[in-house]
């Protein structure tokens, strides 16, 4: 955690602070920094336009009775994005501008569902004729200190055969 802490408080803006002076070598003080404060206005009206359309969604995943997962993470990511944007940075900016790129954003969701959901389970939705809902989720058998069978008619008993 120290090596994370470190690398987000001492080392990026260092790079940060990098960037910035080779880019205002590049183009000059005054254009270097006026791209920054276009680059920030133009991220916070991404994360503004890109925020609505996520909300959009979610309301309409639960009107639908659904689990809005995917909503969720997006929303997530774009308060990410909004604050990479925030941060004086070209590095930061790019990476929040990036994550507001909607192909890029579902890219980065997907992996972080995959990364986040547990294996092992199945989770089933359904919403019946009469607008109930039914839940149900699968762990697997959760039996404690059950001894594995190698044939599962032996759980039920011996078998007799009349014949």
């Amino acid at each position: 955690m120290f090596v994370v802490l470190f690398l987000l408080f001492v080392v990026a803006p260092l790079v940060e602070l990098y960037v910035l002076v080779q880019m205002a070598h590049l183009m000059g003080l005054f254009p270097a920094l006026a791209l920054l404060v276009v680059l920030s206005f133009f991220g916070a009206w991404l994360v503004k336009r890109e925020g609505v359309a996520v909300l959009r969604r979610l309301r309409e995943s639960l009107a639908r009775g659904e689990m809005p997962t995917r909503s969720l993470v997006d929303g997530g990511l774009i308060v990410v994005a909004g604050a990479l944007c925030i941060v004086p940075g070209f590095i930061s900016d790019g990476i929040g501008l990036l994550l507001l790129v909607p192909p890029v954003r579902a890219l980065v969701r997907n992996r972080l569902i995959a990364r986040w959901s547990l294996k092992g389970t199945t989770r089933v939705t359904r919403r019946t004729a009469d607008g109930s809902v039914i839940e149900v989720e699968y762990l697997g058998d959760v039996t404690r200190n059950r001894p594995p069978s190698t044939h599962p008619i032996a759980e039920l008993g011996p078998v007799i055969d009349d014949d």
